[in-house]
């Protein structure tokens, strides 16, 4: 059994794939099982579709980004982040072999158990799990779905029961491909936690199609969006969007409407340029809002009288084009020579 940590998002995972490291005591790992044969998908590469943009893996390892080691049971391929790669003896030897091999290359008290495909699943529903899991004396913690059925891999696992069971069951049974979960989930003590939105996972085309209709709808698809282009971009930070879109409204109506996605780009860049955090952000957006503000009211102030916006002062005059004779077009020369 071999396991790599990639570097990352990455075409090429088996030449800069490397030996992975094993974190110290406390916290938790994350084991996810991205190998399966998706037969219900007609053997499609399930954790690499997309829903809002981003592979369903790479979701997934942004949910559990706070593990203090992440091993990902599947062939390598570019992720998100960096990760360790395991595989199950033999390949495809069902979701007990692939948890067995990954579980070996953990170390910390807790694991996240969780499959690949897993679209809703953010970093508040891994909170909840761990956090039951620490308050209670049970093996495990696990999401029940909209019908009250059990998600094993959406669930949190003390190590020590993991590897309590897993090798009983291989004695028992002769090895564990092929076995389903429920050879090793009835054998703990579990603790479960309702969340519809978080365990739905995606087996069919029907599901994907759900999946990505709703992060279209109006109250996500402004945080899936950021969401997925910090992930293309390469972007690792956390910004107060609110503060950004009053900034955009504020250029918009102070100003002009091309304005708000040219300050904002603008306000991005004086913050790279600081080399900042949010606060960088947060400090840029402020004076870009406080000029806009300046310039609104300068606008306001305008004399009675002196028209539109677009219209020029009264005071300053228009200088009318000049022809290649420096004679304004439709005019006639003066004859005067001292004209």
């Amino acid at each position: 059994m071999t396991a790599y940590e990639s570097s990352g998002d990455t075409g090429d995972t088996g030449d800069r794939a490397r030996p992975g490291p094993r974190p110290g005591p406390g916290g938790y790992d994350a084991v996810v099982l991205a190998g399966g044969a998706a037969r219900r998908l007609g053997g499609a590469d399930k954790p690499g579709l997309r829903v809002g943009g981003r592979a369903l893996l790479d979701r997934v390892l942004a949910a559990c980004a706070g593990a203090r080691a992440t091993v990902v049971v599947a062939g390598p391929r570019p992720t998100v982040r960096p990760v360790i790669w395991a595989r199950e003896d033999p390949p495809g030897g069902g979701p007990l072999a692939a948890l067995a091999a990954g579980l070996r290359y953990t170390t910390a008290e807790y694991v996240l158990v969780l499959s690949a495909d897993l679209p809703f699943l953010a970093e508040d529903a891994v909170a909840r799990l761990l956090s039951a899991l620490a308050d209670g004396d049970a093996d495990g913690v696990l999401l029940t779905d909209a019908d009250g059925r059990d998600q094993p891999l959406v669930a949190a696992y003390r190590a020590s029961a993991l590897r309590r069971e897993l090798p009983a069951l291989t004695r028992d049974r002769g090895g564990l491909a092929g076995l389903p979960l429920r050879r090793l989930t009835g054998a703990l003590r579990l603790t479960r936690v309702p969340d519809a939105v978080a365990s739905f996972d995606c087996d069919t085309w029907d599901d994907i199609a759900t999946a990505r209709a709703r992060i279209r709808e109006h109250g996500h698809v402004l945080d899936e969006w950021i969401s997925a282009a910090k992930d293309e971009l390469g972007i690792d930070l956390d910004v107060d969007t609110g503060v950004l879109l009053d900034l955009a409204r504020d250029a918009a109506h102070g100003v002009a409407r091309p304005a708000a996605p040219l300050t904002t780009f603008l306000v991005g860049y004086a913050a790279g340029r600081a080399r900042g955090g949010p606060e960088a952000v947060a400090e840029a957006a402020r004076k870009a809002a406080a000029l806009a503000e300046r310039w609104a009211q300068e606008a306001e102030a305008r004399p009675a009288g002196a028209g539109s916006a677009d219209a020029p002062s009264p005071d300053v005059p228009s200088a009318a084009p000049e022809s290649r004779s420096g004679t304004a077009p439709g005019t006639t020369p003066d004859p005067r020579p001292d004209a």
